[in-house]
């Protein structure tokens, strides 16, 4: 766990959410992670149709991201989700627990939209992180 970073889950009067904190603070350098979409390093849409492929995608392409700008899904302290379809919020946190220990849990928005910016893509992932000075 990241010592620079406290993740409050459930803030005395505020009911506890299962799979993320209500309260994320902290000191250090913000990482801001556009929003992450399933395209491979060549441009092409990964698992067309296929929500996991998609969210394995994205997690991996914010993973790369964050490694570049010199942080790891433990600095992660917010993210954004934009489903297209909000019944695959299971799918999105079995990609996501493979990657963030359950103590590490951010705040996080789930935003159902009608559509993204191309078709054929079914989640769009926006991430910020705080990493220790």
């Amino acid at each position: 766990m990241s010592d620079h970073i406290t993740r409050i889950h459930a803030p005395e009067g505020v009911v506890e959410a299962p799979g993320y904190s209500n309260v994320v603070s902290g000191t250090g350098r913000m990482v801001f992670v556009a929003g992450q979409i399933a395209r491979d390093e060549s441009g092409n849409l990964v698992g067309p149709g296929d929500f996991a492929a998609q969210a394995e995608q994205v997690f991996t392409n914010i993973g790369r991201c964050l490694t570049a700008a010199g942080a790891s899904f433990d600095d992660v302290v917010k993210v954004t989700y934009f489903l297209t379809d909000i019944r695959n919020i299971p799918l999105l946190r079995d990609a996501l627990w493979s990657r963030i220990k359950p103590e590490n849990r951010w705040a996080s928005s789930a935003v159902q939209v009608s559509a993204l910016f191309e078709p054929g893509f079914l989640l769009e992932v926006e991430a910020m992180a705080l990493v220790s000075e």
